[in-house]
């Protein structure tokens, strides 16, 4: 299962499209749904997913979206992910999100990510 959410989130640091599409291809069911707090709604389909993470990479250079933990309840997989790069600043930033995701055997059907953790401030 963690396989599949490195590789999704491997493809997010690649600027050719084709490259992504590998990526999202081998991790992800035909049916994706997918939902983040900067997603207007629900995004469908691997074409439309492989576009919206387009605009990672080119909105945020040299950037990467890293696994750094993973554990599973009932089926459920959560995924803590680290995104790093230069900042502003010229400083190097690290924001991390947690994405909560369904599986059907080996591809993912279903992820939604929250910013943070959730961890109390």
């Amino acid at each position: 299962m963690a396989d599949a959410v490195s590789t999704f989130f491997d493809a997010w640091q690649l600027d050719s499209s084709d490259a992504r599409l590998e990526k999202l291809n081998a991790s992800l069911a035909p049916t994706i749904r997918y939902d983040d707090p900067r997603t207007t709604e629900t995004v469908v389909g691997i074409e439309a997913l492989n576009e919206y993470v387009g605009m990672f990479s080119a909105n945020a250079p040299g950037w990467t979206a890293k696994v750094i933990s993973t554990d599973e309840t009932a089926g459920t997989l959560r995924a803590t992910v680290a995104f790093g790069g230069m900042g502003p600043d010229g400083g190097e930033m690290v924001q991390h999100g947690q994405y909560f995701v369904e599986m059907d055997g080996d591809t993912i059907v279903r992820m939604v990510g929250f910013v943070g953790t959730g961890a109390p401030a």
